[in-house]
């Protein structure tokens, strides 16, 4: 499990650690039980640098703030939002072209502006939460940014054959899965308040209208998806506690 904790971390992460071989079959699923944590600590990290630059000016704090989350997660799923804007535009509703138009690694305009309307959101939404201390807000965004990922998982099929998601996908323990998302949803909404309860709607509402768009689209999620959904989701719960 162990070995399990550092895939993740390896994988949705730029923190320096020693590298390991393409995870496969067991250690592939069993890594989706600890993208949660990963997110726990994607927002500690966010939360000393807040505090670190607590001196700065508002706009500043919030700047350093996005830009060290970009960095940390190596903009792992804003490629996926990207690629998923453009599907969505580019399919025209059809699944085949869909499905190809994620497969291109170009970004075409409808890419790069939902990449910028999240990054503004997420700015405004920073600046907002940084001017009121709401620093529960840098841990609870990122920790259900992936805490969904399981759940797609395990509500949804993985359409595209072959590659990492396919590996997870075949061999996630639900059981164990089940375990860590209702422990993650209990612990937000006991340990955090408001803030936690707030954050646990505005994820799950996200979560039903993206998987509900992605099963009428492609009859289920695919790895660029999935980053999208980790994108929107991260970005709906920083906008509602802000709000």
């Amino acid at each position: 499990m162990v070995r399990s904790f550092f895939i993740a971390v390896q994988f949705l992460t730029r923190f320096p650690l020693p590298a390991f071989d393409r995870p496969k079959g067991r250690d592939a699923g069993r890594s989706l039980l600890f993208y949660p944590l990963v997110g726990l600590l994607i927002g500690a990290v966010l939360v000393a640098l807040n505090e670190a630059a607590a001196g700065a000016a508002e706009t500043v704090r919030a700047a350093l703030l996005l830009a060290a989350w970009v960095i940390v997660t190596g903009g792992l799923h804003l490629d996926g939002l990207a690629d998923s804007a453009d599907a969505w535009v580019g399919g025209l509703g059809d699944r085949k072209r869909t499905l190809a138009i994620m497969k291109d690694s170009r970004s075409g305009p409808a890419a790069v502006t939902m990449l910028v309307v999240v990054l503004i959101l997420k700015f405004a939404a920073l600046q907002t939460l940084v001017v009121a201390g709401a620093w529960q807000a840098l841990l609870l965004a990122p920790l259900l940014g992936r805490g969904v990922i399981p759940l797609l998982f395990l509500t949804t099929p993985y359409v595209r054959p072959g590659g990492l998601g396919a590996a997870m996908a075949a061999h996630l323990p639900r059981y164990a899965s089940m375990g860590v998302v209702l422990a993650t949803t209990l612990a937000v909404s006991i340990l955090a308040g408001k803030p936690g309860v707030l954050a646990l709607a505005a994820a799950a509402a996200m979560f039903l209208l993206l998987r509900a768009l992605m099963i009428r689209r492609i009859n289920g999620t695919t790895g660029d998806t999935v980053g999208a959904m980790v994108e929107l989701t991260e970005t709906a719960v920083l906008v509602v506690i802000a709000v």
